[in-house]
């Protein structure tokens, strides 16, 4: 058993949280799943079908509580696997019980062998052992520099179009570049095009997918569900991890504000301060990065104690982030699986109301919190 614990918010965090800190509750981690090899993401499916699993390295898994693991689904598209780069994420459309569809994103090679951030769907068969028919819907030009700072995360908004985010790939100026995919979050329709309600659909020279710019590398996209918000975790370079919420045509600064410094010790070159008029601050940041990752809202009744939390993942700290919020504040920060010692890659709330975390390591594990 192990239970939530507190940790000193000055040392790791910016403080503006000055509310009453989440409770301490006592909780039981199962392991539900061993041996994945770096687990990325976590996608339930209804009426208790069990849920996907991708891992980096290219297989996508059917799992069911109390059933081997499958094995890798076919029709997986191939992926490039170099640092951050692979397979990441996986969504099931809001019609998966009439489509089945399941979107994926990952790294892949082009005809002449250079890779590029992608996006694309399959229909999941009845037994969940293939993935049938795959079309790939968007694919991010030019071709990446490397297998750093990619993004890859997805998610869809109340009117059924996709989100996905997309990294600076190290070019960081690049990211306040309306004509460059890099350091963005873009919005398409579920079939690929472009949502006319997109900020920048009229603007020339701007790439019309893009729905916000100026982030660095974003790691995980939330609705918060008291207020609507879209929420946004986000790596800084050395410092500077931040929580946003995303509004459509806003610029969130990277590189030109930031908390972080780069990884040599010296400042980001292109960096004028902490703020600049006209870019969006961060809802809350970290001075100290946590190496946040994957993020889910809690709103069950598993945990009451819980309710008005939001989940965050930690890769380098290798803990789960509880941060109490209202509306558009953190009021208070806590850290819970202190002593896992594994990254954690993935969060999400089941349909059975419990937490699930995914750990990225070689040997990745499937996790369940519970009350004790």
């Amino acid at each position: 058993m192990l239970a939530v614990g507190a940790v000193s918010l000055p040392a790791l965090a910016f403080a503006q949280a000055a509310g009453k800190p989440v409770p301490t509750v006592a909780v039981k981690v199962q392991t539900e799943l061993t041996g994945l090899n770096h687990p990325w993401s976590l996608a339930f499916l209804p009426d208790n079908q069990g849920a996907l699993i991708t891992e980096r390295g290219g297989n996508l898994r059917l799992w069911q509580p109390g059933k081997p693991l499958s094995a890798p689904i076919t029709g997986v598209p191939s992926v490039w696997v170099e640092g951050q780069a692979g397979l990441w994420d996986v969504r099931i459309a809001p019609d998966f019980d009439k489509t089945r569809r399941v979107y994926l994103s990952y790294a892949k090679k082009d005809d002449k062998g250079q890779p590029h951030a992608e996006l694309g769907y399959g229909t999941l068969s009845a037994d969940g052992l293939n993935l049938e028919n795959f079309k790939t819907i968007f694919v991010e030009t030019p071709a990446l520099e490397s297998g750093i700072n990619l993004g890859g995360k997805l998610l869809f908004d109340p009117q059924g179009n996709i989100l996905m985010s997309l990294g600076d790939n190290n070019q960081r100026i690049e990211a306040q570049n309306l004509n460059s995919l890099r350091g963005k979050v873009i919005r398409l329709t579920a079939e690929g095009g472009i949502p006319q309600d997109n900020p920048f659909v009229k603007q020339l020279g701007a790439h019309p997918e893009i729905y916000t710019f100026g982030n660095r590398n974003p790691q995980a996209l939330a609705f918060n569900p008291w207020s609507g918000d879209l929420w946004e975790t986000e790596h800084g370079p050395r410092g500077g991890d931040e929580v946003n919420i995303l509004k459509p045509g806003n610029n969130y600064g990277w590189p030109l504000a930031t908390y972080g410094i780069n990884y040599s010790g010296m400042p980001i070159p292109e960096a004028k301060g902490t703020h600049i008029d006209g870019m969006e601050d961060p809802l809350y940041y970290w001075r100290i990065s946590p190496g946040v990752s994957g993020m889910a809202f809690y709103n069950n009744a598993k945990f009451p104690a819980w309710k008005g939390t939001l989940l965050v993942g930690a890769l380098k700290e290798t803990s789960l982030i509880q941060l109490k919020v209202n509306n558009k504040r953190v009021l208070s920060e806590k850290r819970m699986l202190t002593n896992l010692g594994q990254r954690i890659r993935e969060v999400q709330v089941g349909p059975d109301g419990y937490v699930y975390v995914l750990t990225d390591e070689s040997a990745g594990k499937l996790l369940k919190i519970s009350p004790k």
